[in-house]
C-alpha cells in the first residue's frame, strides 16, 4: 500500500530481523526499480535480532544502517527525514521507560502515557518523516479508540493536523505470537484527499489456514490495496474509488470529530447492503424452521415443535412447565 520507490528513504526504528526491508527491495524491482536503490535505515534493541537483520540484508546483498540500540532513548538517527517508515511495534509495551522522557522533542502532540508505548511509537514515525513523508504501522485495536492517559487527546490532535490517510480494520487470527486483534493505521504529511480519511473494514476477508489462525488471500490483499490506491488517485490504479457499504467509507475530519475522534472503521463504513428478496419475514421464518427440522431429522438430533407451543407454556402431568424444560 506504501508503494516504496527508487532513490527513497525507507526507515523502520524497530526493525526485528528485517523484514520490511527485505520486502521493500524486492517490491522496487518487482515495480522496475533498481536493486540497491533504497536507502535503508533500522534500529532494533535486543543484540540477538540485530544481528539476524544484519545477516538477513547480507545474505540478500542488501545494503542498509542498522543500528542496535533502544530506539526511545538512544536514536541513534536522531536528523533522519524518511520517505517511507514501516513498522510493527511491539504492542502495549508498559516499561518503555516514558517516564524519563517527559520532555522529549518528539511529543509534538501531546505526553505519552508512561505506562503504554502505544503514541509514543506514532509520535516517532511522524517525528522521522520527511515534508512528503508516509508511514504504514500495525497497532493492537486498542490505539483506534483508547482514551486512558491522554491517548485519546494524542489521537484527536493527530487527526486535527489532518495527518490520517487510511485506517484499516484486519481479521483476527493473523499473527502466531499474538491473538491480539490488530490494524493498520497510514500517516501522510501531503494528502492527496486533505481533511479527509479512507477507512476499510477488512475484518471479514481472509481463510483459515487451520482451526486457530488466518491468513489474507492475494485477491483480499488486492482489494485492499486497490481500493487506498484509487481513493488516493495515485498513478496505475485499476479502479475508479466509490464507498461500499460495510467496507469502505471516505470520512471527512470533522465527522471524525463527531465520533470523538475514535478511528474505528467498523464505526464509519456501516452495514453491507443486503439485497431484498421480496420474501416476507413470516413466510422467512417459517421456511428457515421447515429447513431447521429438515437439518435435525438428518442428523438424527430428536425433534420439537415450538410452535405447539405458543404462549410458551404448557401444563404437564398436572403442573405446569415452560418450553425446553419438556
Amino acid at each position: 500500500m506504501l508503494a516504496p520507490r527508487e532513490n527513497s528513504r525507507v526507515y523502520d526504528p524497530c526493525c526485528g530481523s528485517g523484514g520490511m526491508f527485505v520486502q521493500s527491495e524486492s517490491f522496487v524491482e518487482m515495480t522496475g526499480g533498481r536493486r540497491g536503490s533504497v536507502a535503508i535505515y533500522g534500529q532494533e534493541s535486543n543484540p540477538t535480532t540485530w544481528r539476524v537483520a544484519e545477516m538477513n540484508l547480507a545474505i540478500r546483498g542488501i545494503e542498509g544502517q542498522i543500528a542496535q540500540g533502544d530506539t526511545f532513548h538512544d536514536d541513534r538517527f536522531p536528523a533522519l527525514k524518511a520517505d517511507f517508515v514501516l513498522a510493527n511495534p511491539p504492542f502495549n509495551v508498559s516499561d518503555w521507560g516514558g517516564d524519563r522522557l517527559r520532555q522529549d522533542v518528539r511529543w509534538k502532540y501531546g505526553v505519552p502515557p508512561a505506562g503504554n508505548a502505544n503514541f509514543a511509537w506514532v509520535q516517532h514515525f511522524i517525528h522521522h518523516l520527511a515534508p512528503n513523508g508516509r508511514a504504514g504501522f500495525v497497532l493492537a485495536n486498542g490505539s483506534m479508540s483508547s482514551n486512558t492517559s491522554g491517548e485519546g487527546e494524542i489521537r484527536k490532535r493527530i487527526v486535527e493536523a489532518d495527518l490520517v490517510d487510511c485506517m484499516v480494520a484486519l481479521p483476527g487470527q493473523l499473527f502466531y505470537t499474538t491473538q491480539i486483534p490488530v490494524c493498520l493505521w497510514f500517516l501522510t504529511r501531503q494528502k492527496r484527499s486533505q481533511w479527509h480519511t479512507l477507512f476499510i473494514d477488512a475484518r471479514k476477508l481472509g481463510r483459515l489456514t487451520d482451526r486457530i489462525h488466518r491468513e489474507l488471500t492475494d485477491e483480499d490483499i488486492s482489494k485492499i490495496a486497490g481500493t487506498y490506491h484509487a481513493w488516493r488517485g495515485d498513478p496505475g490504479a485499476e479502479q475508479s474509488y466509490t464507498d461500499i457499504p460495510g467496507f469502505c467509507k471516505s470520512t471527512t475530519v470533522a465527522e471524525i470529530g463527531q465520533h470523538n475522534f475514535v478511528l474505528t472503521p467498523g464505526r464509519f463504513v456501516g452495514a453491507k447492503d443486503v439485497e431484498d428478496d421480496g420474501e416476507l419475514n413470516d413466510d422467512r421464518i417459517r421456511r428457515l424452521a421447515a429447513e431447521l427440522r429438515e437439518l435435525a431429522y438428518q442428523e438424527g438430533e430428536p425433534h420439537f415443535d415450538h410452535s405447539a407451543c405458543p404462549s410458551r407454556r404448557t401444563r404437564r402431568h398436572g403442573r405446569s412447565s415452560t418450553c425446553g424444560s419438556h
